[in-house]
């Protein structure tokens, strides 16, 4: 007997699917993959890189990983209305957090790591 296979989540199919929905439309800006309108409006969010800030940082947006700081920063990222925690971390380093309410304003951050003594 042939195990049934999951939908593959393109078009249409996106539109029920929850938080994995939502990252792939707010990493790609929904440009990319259809059924990404956003059910609410979305807000740029640009990081830059301060001092000797690692580019290989990762960047994270509620928990998820975004992708490495070097990439955001030359990209930004679109994030739906509502209050987001942005985390930067990096082995070596303190990690960088910030609490942001995005509405209808761009968001611009910079961000800077310190390491940590040895």
């Amino acid at each position: 007997m042939m195990s049934p296979r999951a939908p593959a989540l393109r078009g249409p199919a996106l539109r029920g699917a929850g938080p994995a929905r939502a990252y792939l439309c707010l990493l790609l800006g929904g440009a990319l993959l259809d059924g990404c309108q956003a059910q609410r409006a979305a807000v740029h969010l640009s990081l830059a890189r301060l001092a000797d800030t690692p580019r290989d940082a990762s960047v994270y947006i509620d928990e998820q990983f975004v992708g490495f700081l070097g990439v955001v920063a030359a990209r930004g990222v679109r994030l739906p209305e509502g209050e987001h925690r942005i985390s930067v971390e990096k082995v070596g380093f303190f990690p960088w957090d910030r609490l942001v309410v995005s509405d209808r304003q761009p968001i611009a951050l910079s961000v800077e790591l310190r390491k940590i003594p040895e």
